[in-house]
């Protein structure tokens, strides 16, 4: 077998077009190393009789699908980003009255409030985030609600 460097020689520019062809200017160069990288790895065991332009170009095109997935994969840059909406769970305005009922709640009648009502979680893993009992979640949820019935008025007339 020919030294590995004669075989880079020799067939260099072949892949190096391969990849130009296949990926444009900018993006040829590094995928030409990264098949020669490859192919340093792989020539040892490669048989002996084999058609080693064919193999480098195979492995080229492998490494051009390789460069257009990353790419595909990479955010473009844009000039402006555009608005988004908010995402803090709130699907209407906020109700500034309700956050300030909310507040005044004792902190563990909040949590559990927000973990049933707006997570939606059972009040085992309730129990387990607020570090007591599901009863003691229960409880504390059950207090909040009805601590915010009375002061919390809202829309309602």
């Amino acid at each position: 077998m020919k030294p590995f460097e004669q075989i880079v020689t020799e067939h260099g520019p072949t892949v190096l077009r391969v990849c130009r062809a296949v990926l444009g200017h900018h993006d040829a160069e590094d995928a030409w190393s990264e098949t020669f990288l490859a192919a340093l790895r792989a020539y040892p065991e490669l048989d002996p009789a084999a058609n080693v332009e064919a193999w480098l170009v195979t492995i080229a095109k492998r490494k051009a699908i390789d460069q257009h997935r990353s790419a595909a994969r990479r955010p473009l840059p844009v000039d402006d980003l555009p608005e988004r909406p908010g995402h803090d769970g709130i699907p209407e305005p906020a109700d500034g009255e309700l956050w300030e009922a909310l507040k005044l709640l004792p902190l563990k009648q909040r949590e559990a409030l927000a973990y049933r009502h707006l997570a939606g979680l059972p009040y085992a893993s309730i129990a387990g985030l607020l570090g007591n009992s599901e009863a003691a979640a229960r409880r504390a949820a059950a207090d909040g609600l009805k601590t915010l019935r009375k002061s919390y008025q809202g829309d309602t007339p």
